[in-house]
């Protein structure tokens, strides 16, 4: 019998085929290349036939050009940083599609010539906050104080309360960003109590300005006590205020978050927040409030560097003009609908042969936003030896493990994907019975 190494088809003859020409130009020729010299490699072994490098190389290939991947967040954590915070609108996902080409970011079809760059974000985000006198937009939050301590402090102090230096995920900490930029930090008060007569002391020639944080990740309750930021407003220097969560009004569900219209009206200079949490578009730092210091912030050298692509003014318009995006869908969703939900599902999977009931549970907003915040939610418990299985199907479903159970909270899952997470653990319990 002749060897049957000597029939395996040459690379080149196997990257002619139809199929896998049509996947190079999804995917591109490298990555094409791979899955076939490691499927001819197998066929070498004798692990498969010569016949049946193709459709191996093919069922090896990624779904996608990027290694990232969808996931169907059931973890019950709204804005879960991990899972990259915010899902974005289909509105807004029509306008990153849309601005993927070349479009007139930054050019006047009426004159052809050069116009103001994202003119529609800026837009859109002065009228979702007619209370500030004028808007900007960088790449994130981190950024946005940045370049308030770049422009405005540099050289100089930042006055803030030592019960409001915040350190954030990953172990990045608001103190050192502000340092970075060239300011040096008075700390006034205690962790616990800081009073308007500690800012007041600490004011002096070298103030750059007051900054205020908003502990959006943490909660210190007892023997407290913080100065507003009607009272800071009236002190001189200039009240920056990092809100953090992106909240532009005030939401009934969330009394205690502040929100950029009440902290302007109290009398903030500047306003600093993100655009992919409680807004619920994409990544970005948002500048709001006294038309001269936006000004002077937006025209300052570094303000290049922090700068968004088109990608992210599309998506942000999108947000703040489209429809309600996911977050405050997910947010607002009623507990009643969500248990209906979790019986519906949990019935389908019992019919399914698998061991799930609907139970009573509890979502948190997440993402460094509401600290404390507790909602009512419904989830479709399972053994908790699917989460694993769940976790590498095809889309992966990540639930959260608790009492030795999996848990499928409904909150952050979109009614339009039930059908998709029946269809996952049904799967998932097959591998595992």
């Amino acid at each position: 019998m002749p060897d049957p190494r000597r029939l395996i088809p040459p690379t080149d003859v196997l990257l002619a085929r139809p199929e896998l020409v049509a996947a190079a130009g999804r995917l591109g020729r490298a990555v094409v290349k791979q899955a076939v010299v490691a499927a001819q490699v197998r066929a070498r072994r004798g692990d498969i036939g010569p016949d049946e490098i193709a459709a191996v190389a093919i069922d090896a290939l990624p779904e996608h050009a990027t290694s990232l991947r969808p996931v169907v967040n059931a973890t019950g954590v709204i804005i879960h940083t991990n899972l990259g915070r915010a899902p974005l609108s289909a509105a807004a996902r029509d306008a990153l599609t849309l601005a993927a080409g070349a479009t007139d970011v930054e050019f006047s079809l009426a004159t052809g010539e050069r116009a103001r760059r994202g003119r529609g974000a800026l837009a859109a985000l002065a009228a979702a906050v007619p209370d500030a006198q004028a808007v900007h937009i960088v790449n994130n939050n981190a950024a946005a104080l940045l370049l308030c301590a770049l422009v405005l402090s540099q050289g100089r102090e930042i006055i803030v309360s030592r019960g409001e230096l915040v350190e954030i995920g990953d172990g990045f900490r608001i103190p050192d960003l502000l340092v970075s930029g060239g300011a040096r930090l008075r700390e006034v008060g205690t962790t616990n109590r800081c009073t308007r007569r500690d800012y007041a002391e600490a004011i002096g020639p070298q103030t750059g300005f007051i900054l205020k944080v908003h502990p959006s990740n943490f909660v210190i309750s007892g023997f407290t006590a913080a100065v507003g930021v009607a009272e800071l407003a009236t002190l001189g220097p200039p009240t920056v205020v990092d809100i953090g969560s992106g909240l532009l009004a005030p939401h009934p569900l969330l009394p205690q978050e502040p929100d950029a219209t009440t902290v302007l009206r109290q009398g903030a200079d500047l306003v600093t927040a993100s655009g992919d949490k409680l807004l619920g578009g994409p990544q970005a730092g948002l500048l709001l409030g006294r038309a001269d210091l936006v000004e002077q912030l937006r025209r300052y050298p570094a303000a290049r560097a922090l700068r968004v692509d088109k990608l992210t003014l599309a998506a942000l318009e999108a947000t703040l003009s489209g429809p309600p995006p996911p977050v405050r869908t997910a947010l607002e969703e009623p507990g009643d609908d969500l248990r209906v939900r979790a019986e519906r599902l949990a019935a389908a999977l019992r019919g399914a042969g698998v061991e799930a009931e609907a139970v009573a549970s509890i979502a948190v907003v997440g993402g460094g936003a509401a600290p404390g915040v507790q909602l009512p939610s419904a989830a479709v418990s399972l053994p908790v030896s699917l989460a694993a299985a769940l976790r590498s199907g095809r889309p992966p479903v990540v639930g959260r493990v608790e009492n030795a159970r999996c848990l499928l909270d409904l909150r952050t899952v979109p009614a339009s994907q039930d059908e998709l997470v029946t269809a996952a653990v049904i799967a998932a319990n097959g591998g595992h019975r």
